[in-house]
């Protein structure tokens, strides 16, 4: 199932990250904006552009160490149509050079909609015409709100395509817990949707263990990361927060199982900028990305045989 090529392709890196691509242009290099907005007339296509050329650079530096990218659908739609040809030309790129990824879209509705939604993120798309991959991305992030309604199209894709797909769970940012920390008799909300995502993924149980259903569950809660590993045996973890947002290593290791795997944490900002941090020369920002991933790998790896 979908889980099984991220965990074989985080076993083969010897890393169980991801990098995500979520570019604002303060992000880019500056050098790079003055080129395409000096080529451009329109202000759309120059950002679109730009997008391009940093996430291509970084994914040319991150290939043969990071197993797959996450880029952040909002960060390309904001730029309408140029930008959304920006995200669907950088997953090209990206499993053009061997990485999965991670559509981070968060997308979910119900029916013909939801249909809609699996089709062109993670299925096929026919027409009159033939059929095609809009996107093609092996994984996508959604939100579980509506219920099974809003999940079960998702589920027929990953079954068909040997796709996955992760459920908001426990998510990182300091608010989660005005809605996520309720209770439901015993259980926190929380609780109940890594639950469900347990009983969503029943059917489809790959061969470590791991169904076709994951969960996002933040590094800056790592008491309930803990907990929620040893509730959901068969639910992998999509783990953002590390890094910029505050989580540390230490706290994210209860993501992992007695084995090492069950999880795959997320990097942004961390690799997007860490040229910024170390001050060297923007031009050296892929290099200092490559840089900045070794050392989140191995401050994860030291965590994880550490626990």
């Amino acid at each position: 199932m979908g889980m099984d090529r991220l965990i074989e392709k985080i076993t083969a890196y010897g890393n169980p990250t991801v990098a995500g691509l979520d570019p604002k242009l303060s992000y880019i290099p500056q050098y790079i904006r003055d080129a395409f907005f000096q080529e451009f007339e329109d202000p759309a296509e120059a950002a679109a552009e730009c997008l391009i050329a940093f996430n291509t650079a970084l994914i040319d530096a991150l290939c043969d160490i990071v197993p797959a990218v996450k880029p952040q659908a909002a960060y390309y739609e904001m730029y309408g149509w140029q930008g959304v040809r920006a995200l669907s030309e950088t997953i090209k790129y990206a499993k053009g050079k061997g990485m999965l990824v991670i559509t981070d879209g968060k997308r979910n509705d119900i029916g013909a909609t939801m249909e809609a939604y699996a089709a062109a993120h993670l299925g096929v798309t026919k027409t009159d015409a033939g059929s095609f991959s809009a996107f093609d991305a092996d994984m996508l992030t959604v939100n579980g709100y509506l219920g099974t309604d809003g999940i079960a199209p998702l589920l027929k894709v990953c079954k068909e395509r040997d796709r996955g797909i992760f459920v908001l769970v426990k998510t990182s940012n300091p608010s989660s817990g005005e809605l996520q920390d309720q209770k439901i008799g015993a259980r926190t909300v929380y609780e109940v949707m890594g639950g469900m995502c347990e009983d969503w993924g029943a059917d489809s149980i790959g061969k470590y263990g791991y169904s076709a259903v994951g969960a996002v569950v933040g590094a800056t809660y790592p008491e309930q990361l803990a907990a929620l590993r040893k509730a959901l045996p068969h639910t992998f973890f999509l783990v953002p927060g590390y890094g910029a947002q505050g989580g540390g290593a230490k706290g994210l290791a209860g993501a992992f199982d007695k084995d090492g795997i069950g999880a795959v944490v997320n990097s942004s900002r961390a690799i997007m900028c860490a040229y910024q941090k170390e001050g060297c020369d923007e031009r050296d920002f892929a290099g200092a990305a490559r840089r900045e991933a070794l050392r989140m790998r191995e401050d994860i790896l030291s965590a994880v045989s550490a626990k």
